[in-house]
């Protein structure tokens, strides 16, 4: 009877040590780190493989200053206007930076340099004009132009939101262009900002 009763509670104790294990295994939620958990949205704007231009920003002030700084570009140190003209217009600064190497390496090749216009706009009435091209007093005021070009006719008016929709407008073949290898450049760009990497492979 008593070797019974100890059967019993040591398969009492063994099943309670079991539950006890599982549950703790069940439940057990790692935390993610502060990193990771900015990382998040870049990794789910890459996956869902829309290449948007309106939206938050996946880049940080910083991380545009790094880029800048990295390519020697004439407009660097402007990544906290550049992040905060993107968050007014709602477009997604990353998009910005992407047009603005295309367009012109940042701001060191061809017109740009005099205009200090980040996207190469197009001459327009009630805008001093340089060639052909928008000319700007500061590449604040260049990316301001820009973002506003973007918001209000292309996406506001046009409603083309995606690199595919708008670069075939924005650099049309019959201008010279080229709007398969710009878009390739662009989204090649924007996915290796939003993982993290300065230079573009």
């Amino acid at each position: 009877m008593f070797n019974r009763l100890l059967t019993a509670l040591f398969l009492i104790v063994m099943l309670a040590a079991i539950l006890l294990a599982y549950r703790a295994s069940a439940f057990h939620i790692t935390p993610l780190t502060s990193e990771a958990a900015n990382a998040a949205p870049a990794l789910v704007a890459n996956a869902s493989g829309c290449y948007c231009v309106t939206g938050k920003p996946t880049v940080s002030a910083t991380f545009i200053n790094q880029v800048l700084a990295f390519y020697h570009s004439p407009a660097r140190g402007l990544g906290a206007t550049i992040y905060a003209l993107g968050v007014k217009y709602g477009i997604n600064p990353v998009y910005a930076l992407a047009f603005f190497m295309h367009e012109s390496r940042f701001g060191t090749l061809g017109v740009a340099r005099s205009t200090l216009s980040p996207g190469n706009l197009r001459c327009a009435p009630g805008f001093p004009c340089i060639n052909g091209y928008r000319a700007y007093s500061s590449w604040a005021q260049g990316f301001a132009g820009w973002y506003s070009l973007i918001r209000n006719l292309y996406v506001n008016q046009w409603h083309k939101t995606t690199i595919e929709q708008i670069i075939p407008t924005y650099a049309p073949a019959g201008d010279g262009n080229n709007p398969a290898t710009y878009m390739t450049a662009v989204e090649n760009a924007v996915s290796s900002w939003q993982a993290g990497k300065v230079e573009v492979m």
